[in-house]
């Protein structure tokens, strides 16, 4: 799922890593070799 907009919450569904988006750039956030997860 690509990045859309600033305050956006991402989690890792093998590790848990969580990440937040402060600077929209575009793409896709990956961990693990997995896309990332839009939290609601």
């Amino acid at each position: 799922m690509a990045v859309e907009k600033e305050g956006e919450k991402y989690k890792c569904g093998i590790c848990g890593n969580e990440v937040t988006v402060t600077v929209v750039g575009g793409g896709t956030l990956v961990c693990c070799g997995k896309p990332m997860t839009l939290q609601g």
